[in-house]
């Protein structure tokens, strides 16, 4: 089996990728969280969120903080095993 077998297309937008590395290593980030950090306009992160949403790589929390609406993200296990499998067929690859 080839290498590139386990890059995971879902992963292959550098916005998708940001989300995933910081769920990563956070128990949760908002949506202003991601946008920030990843640099993102709304739109991008909405549309990238929901495309990770739709593989089940991520669940989605919306609560209200006061009066204002807040959208939590968390990484589900099937999303952190992909990722992982994609990080180490990236490895692997430039390892090569």
């Amino acid at each position: 089996m080839s290498i590139i077998n386990n890059i995971n297309k879902a992963f292959d937008h550098r916005i998708r990728l940001g989300i995933m590395s910081i769920l990563m290593v956070n128990d949760f980030a908002d949506f202003n969280m991601l946008k920030e950090l990843l640099g993102a306009t709304d739109g991008n992160i909405a549309s990238h969120t929901k495309a990770l949403e739709k593989e089940d790589y991520i669940t989605v929390e919306k609560q209200f903080i006061g009066r204002k609406p807040n959208t939590r993200y968390i990484a589900t296990k099937l999303g952190k095993q992909a990722f992982k499998k994609h990080i180490d067929a990236l490895e692997k690859l430039i390892g090569k």
